[in-house]
């Protein structure tokens, strides 16, 4: 039984064999593999490509139990001999590394130290990566369930591949069915008994040779894959090679290619791929090397990377998801034409003119004092937050606007419900007409300062009894004289236009706080949700203008300022009659 496995071994260089015609795990014969021409249609079949079987061999006993490859006599033999040093050399390689990485104290290295280790562990990961991919084929062309008995998941005990390599490598399913995918574009191939070349050869080089990382072999493979011959777009072969060629290059900073009789570097066969020097460009991250697929994809199949057809352009789709943690994920997707309306919108109020600047106290005088006022002061939000936040004022506009259609006779308004008790108390939740998740009173303040509520009154059995008048709710015409006052949220540095803003009661509704125009303020909904929160910034009213204090980390002097005024207002921008 263990001596059918001898001949099968690849320690000596030779190609990789066919699985090997004997139960190695239960000792018993089976038949011999039959299999067929792979159904690859993108360049052939791999060690992992899924082949077609005629005549499945029906299993004739019953399938063997799990065991651990070190209790199997053909593995302990494996581990001997030629092959067997071989894996002694890794494992005393393992143990170095190991050993030299535990004398390292990488929290107390100096900056170059530091940079210089990462660059050392990230080129010592990078040929035990492609190996990885290249084991997790092999085993996965091995395991296929079409194999009947002959498969080695089979015969190991396992129900699939996917099992079977869980088990070997206790690692995930999504993990290995990465490695997998990979390995079949980048692995050799394994037809009729011949081994071809991998279908992207220069990736396939560039991996072995330990100088690209596996984040940036997908990418470039998972974004030619479909233009190579027989692909789903037609394209030039040649083209795709070129294609293939500069992205491995930017990834590198090496230059891939085939090499020639006459002038080959190293000692290889004819027609092999080998670096043949260094390259003249930049070197990219695998980020950038993502997108730089799409230029190719652009120039390999221009009516694939840009469909014009109506159909192609109506995809672009918006849904939410199901609550999660408080949120609701978005999921969809926008066609480039709508990504750039979107994008260039979002970069406008992202702009470094949106930070926040003040006055500086100049002179050492100052300093001694700390008094100096920083001139730019940071935005905590990310920006992913600021962009929510720009969507939110802008849906708010158009849904505030009065030429936006009504339902049943009302413009678009968001209902929320709140127990009476909650709201004086300024505990509990409320509830949004539609909407599963429940709203904290803190929003529920926010939106009735900007929105304002109506009491429904309801009898003892529950029916309604009357409504009562809106109150705690700025008039159109109050918000008209706010927003001339204020031009816009208060917040020194926010350029929030006044359309988006909300109009905040200075002195808190609840307190007595009148609904007045001396008491509003116009703040965007971001500095109006955390304006009572720790940001530290307070607002108060003089003689009918707002005043505003910066906290302690914006402005040392905690003084009270006058934001700026409305342009109509403001002395600089005013012209004299005529």
């Amino acid at each position: 039984m263990d001596e059918d496995l001898a001949g099968g071994s690849t320690a000596a260089g030779g190609s990789p064999a066919a699985p090997a015609s004997a139960d190695w795990n239960t000792s018993l014969a089976v038949p011999s593999p039959t299999r067929a021409e792979p159904l690859d249609s993108r360049g052939g079949g791999t060690f992992g490509s899924r082949a077609a079987v005629p005549e499945v061999p029906k299993p004739r006993k019953a399938q063997p139990v799990w065991r651990e490859p070190e209790e199997i006599p053909a593995v302990q033999l494996a581990r001997s001999g030629a092959f067997g040093e071989k894996l002694g050399a890794l494992a005393d390689a393992a143990r170095t590394v190991q050993a030299v990485l535990a004398s390292i104290d990488a929290v107390g290295l100096s900056d170059a130290e530091a940079v210089a280790l990462t660059q050392a562990v990230e080129q010592l990961g990078r040929p035990v990566d492609t190996a990885r991919v290249t084991t997790a084929t092999v085993i996965s062309a091995r395991a296929q369930r079409g194999l009947g008995t002959d498969s080695l998941a089979w015969r190991m005990g396992a129900r699939h591949e996917s099992e079977l390599l869980t088990l070997l490598t206790r690692t995930s399913v999504a993990e290995m069915k990465r490695r997998v995918v990979l390995g079949e574009k980048v692995a050799p191939r394994l037809i009729a008994g011949s081994v071809l070349e991998p279908v992207f050869p220069i990736v396939a080089a560039a991996l072995t040779a330990g100088e690209l990382g596996i984040d940036a072999a997908e990418n470039i493979v998972r974004g030619l894959a479909d233009y190579k011959v027989h692909g789903r777009f037609d394209a030039n072969p040649a083209d795709v090679d070129a294609a293939e060629r500069d992205l491995v290059e930017s990834a590198t900073g090496s230059r891939f290619d085939r090499a020639r009789n006459d002038d080959s570097p190293v000692s290889t066969s004819p027609g092999a791929v080998v670096r043949v020097g260094d390259s003249d460009g930049f070197t990219f991250t695998a980020d950038r090397i993502n997108d730089m697929t799409k230029t190719w994809q652009a120039r390999l199949n221009p009516d694939g990377a840009a469909p014009n057809a109506p159909l192609l352009e109506a995809k672009s789709s918006f849904s939410f998801g199901t609550l999660r943690d408080g949120l609701y994920p978005l999921r969809g997707g926008v066609t480039p034409d709508l990504k750039g309306v979107m994008q260039n919108l979002f970069n406008t109020y992202q702009s470094a003119r949106t930070a926040v600047k003040f006055p500086l106290c100049r002179g050492p005088a100052a300093h001694r004092s700390r008094q100096l006022i920083p001139d730019e002061i940071l935005d905590e939000r990310t920006g992913g937050e600021k962009r929510a936040d720009i969507l939110r004022g802008i849906l708010t506009q158009v849904a505030q606007d009065p030429r936006t259609p009504t339902m049943g006779g009302m413009p678009p308004t968001v209902m929320v419900h709140v127990n009476a008790t909650d709201l004086l108390k300024n505990s509990g939740v409320g509830w949004i007409d539609g909407v599963d998740g429940p709203i904290s009173m803190k929003s529920i303040n926010q939106m009735i300062d900007n929105g304002g509520m109506q009491p429904i009154f309801f009898g003892g059995n529950g029916a309604v009894l009357g409504l009562g008048s809106k109150a705690r709710c700025f008039s159109p015409l109050q918000r008209k004289a706010i927003t001339a006052r204020d031009g816009g949220c208060i917040i020194p540095g926010c350029t929030c236009p006044p359309q988006w803003c909300e109009v905040h009661h200075v002195e808190d509704w609840q307190y007595g706080g009148q609904t007045h125009v001396d008491n509003g303020v116009l703040l965007c909904w971001y500095h109006h949700h955390t304006i009572t929160s720790s940001t530290g910034w307070k607002i108060r009213m003089v003689n009918g203008m707002p005043q505003v204090k910066a906290p302690h980390w914006v402005d040392p002097t905690e003084k009270w300022r006058t934001p700026e005024k409305h342009r109509a207002h403001d002395p600089k921008t005013r012209k004299p009659p005529g």
